[in-house]
C-alpha cells in the first residue's frame, strides 16, 4: 500500500513502516574531458604507427615498432581509462556510494537520512563545462568529495531533495502514525 499524492508523476511514498525499496537514480563518473590527452595520444599512436610501419630504416624492424606503440597505448590511454571508468558516484534513495580502485577497491557510504551539508566548489574550468566538485559532511564521517563530476548543479538538487525526503520519511516513521481505514 502507498500514500497518494497530489502531484502527477511524483512517485509514491511508502506506506507508514513499509519498507521502501532502494532505487538507483543516477551513477556518476567524473568528467570525460579527463579522457581528451588519452584520445588524443591514440590518435597519434595509430597515425604514427600506421605512416612508419614498413618504412622503419633499416637497423629497426616493424615489431619494435609496433611493441613501441602497444606500450605507449597501455601507459598514455588504457590505464588512464581505467583510472577514469574505475572510481564511480551512486546517488540511490537511501544513500551516496563513492567506488574507487582497480586493484584495491574502496567504497564510502553517506545515508540521506543522517543528513548532511553540502557544499559545491567550480574553478572557471569546470564552470565552462559545467561540472564541479561536492563535498557532503555530515559532522561525524569524513566527508565525501564527488570530485569533477558533470552537471554538478542538477546533482546538488537532487541530493537535497533526497536528504529532505528522506529525512520526511525517517520521521514519519518513527512517530506511530495510524493509517486511516486500517482499523488501529
Amino acid at each position: 500500500m502507498s500514500q497518494p499524492t497530489a502531484y502527477p508523476g511524483r512517485p509514491r511514498t511508502p506506506a507508514p513502516g513499509a519498507v521502501a525499496p532502494e532505487l538507483v537514480i543516477a551513477r556518476i563518473h567524473r568528467h570525460a574531458r579527463r579522457l581528451f590527452w588519452p584520445a588524443i595520444v591514440l590518435i597519434a599512436a595509430a597515425g604514427a604507427t600506421g605512416y612508419f610501419s614498413g618504412n622503419l630504416p633499416e637497423p629497426f624492424e616493424d615489431w619494435m615498432l609496433w611493441a613501441a606503440a602497444a606500450l605507449v597505448v597501455l601507459l598514455l590511454v588504457v590505464l588512464p581509462y581505467l583510472r577514469w571508468f574505475s572510481h564511480t558516484y551512486t546517488v540511490t534513495t537511501r544513500r551516496v556510494i563513492e567506488r574507487s580502485g582497480l586493484v584495491n577497491r574502496r567504497r564510502t557510504d553517506i545515508p540521506h537520512a543522517r543528513g548532511y551539508t553540502i557544499s559545491e566548489r567550480r574553478g572557471p574550468l569546470q564552470r565552462m563545462w559545467g561540472s564541479g566538485t561536492l563535498t557532503l559532511a555530515n559532522g561525524v564521517d569524513e566527508p565525501v568529495r564527488l570530485v569533477d563530476i558533470p552537471y554538478v548543479r542538477l546533482v546538488h538538487e537532487t541530493l537535497s531533495d533526497q536528504v529532505e525526503v528522506s529525512q520526511i520519511l525517517a520521521h514519519r516513521d518513527s512517530h506511530s502514525v495510524p493509517i486511516a481505514g486500517s482499523g488501529e
